[in-house]
């Protein structure tokens, strides 16, 4: 398969006064089209810097980078932002959700930044986003009326909604329990299948293991670089396939519909 990503000789030198500190050292790496690859090391290890130059947050010091074969490093800020925005989809432990904004209306925000969609195609694309992460029962709530998987959910249909080439997840599962992980990690399994390239930081050994391959950082530079041998499958059927009412039984706690009836004018409700 092309490779979607490759970086050259990427290295990013912060500066504090007369201290500088070498985030990344000269790394090189492809990421071919369709992969599922985990990124792993211990705080300071250069996973996120990485990951932040990748996404076109931050740009290396030194080296190329090519995405989908355009040299990236070289690219001015709001070309950088245009590829942000059409081509990758951003995944982070917090959850980044507007409050009191419906979950539809956060799915719709990178869309707004898109001038080349329609604004009549708006809603439905987000609508079948979140069809698609099984929350088609949950369209309307505002993300205090969500369970943490619930708002992830979310958090990965935004990350949809641009039909992205490569999602970019940080840490995703990071707040939520076990249970709740293994159906985010479901999702991104189901992504994985259908082409979309998956690249992940996290620290949880067993998180890593539902990639196809595993980056272990140190120190800036990539000191393990492997395939994985026995892929963990998602256990039972994913929450892609159902409503958020059957997958997440813990919506059903704090995911409550907005009431219709009138509010009572004085006195006690």
């Amino acid at each position: 398969m092309s490779a979607v990503i490759s970086l050259k000789g990427i290295t990013k030198i912060y500066r504090t006064g007369n201290v500088a500190v070498r985030a990344l050292d000269a790394v090189d790496l492809t990421i071919r089209r369709g992969e599922f690859v985990s990124v792993m090391g211990a705080s300071g290890s250069g996973k996120s810097t990485l990951m932040n130059i990748l996404g076109c947050l931050d740009q290396a010091t030194a080296g190329e980078y090519l995405f989908e074969g355009e040299r990236v490093d070289s690219l001015s800020k709001n070309e950088r932002a245009r590829i942000r925005n059409q081509k990758i989809g951003f995944v982070f432990q917090v959850f980044n959700l507007l409050p009191r904004t419906s979950a539809v209306e956060n799915v719709e925000l990178p869309l707004l930044y898109n001038h080349e969609q329609s604004v009549k195609d708006t809603r439905q694309r987000a609508i079948d986003a979140l069809v698609r992460v099984g929350l088609k029962d949950r369209l309307l709530h505002e993300p205090n009326e969500l369970s943490g998987g619930q708002q992830q959910r979310v958090a990965i249909a935004r990350a949809l909604i641009n039909h992205p080439r490569v999602i970019l997840a940080d840490e995703p599962t990071g707040n939520l329990d076990s249970r709740t992980s293994v159906e985010i990690m479901n999702i991104f399994c189901e992504l994985n299948d259908a082409g979309i390239t998956i690249v992940l930081v996290t620290h949880e050994t067993d998180i890593a293991q539902y990639g196809r391959r595993i980056i272990t950082m140190r120190d800036g530079v990539i000191k393990e670089d492997k395939a994985v041998k026995k892929r963990r499958p998602g256990r039972g059927q994913s929450v892609m396939r159902h409503t958020a009412q059957d997958a997440d039984t813990e919506g059903k706690k704090t995911a409550r519909p907005r009431s219709t009836a009138p509010k009572p004018r004085g006195g006690k409700a």
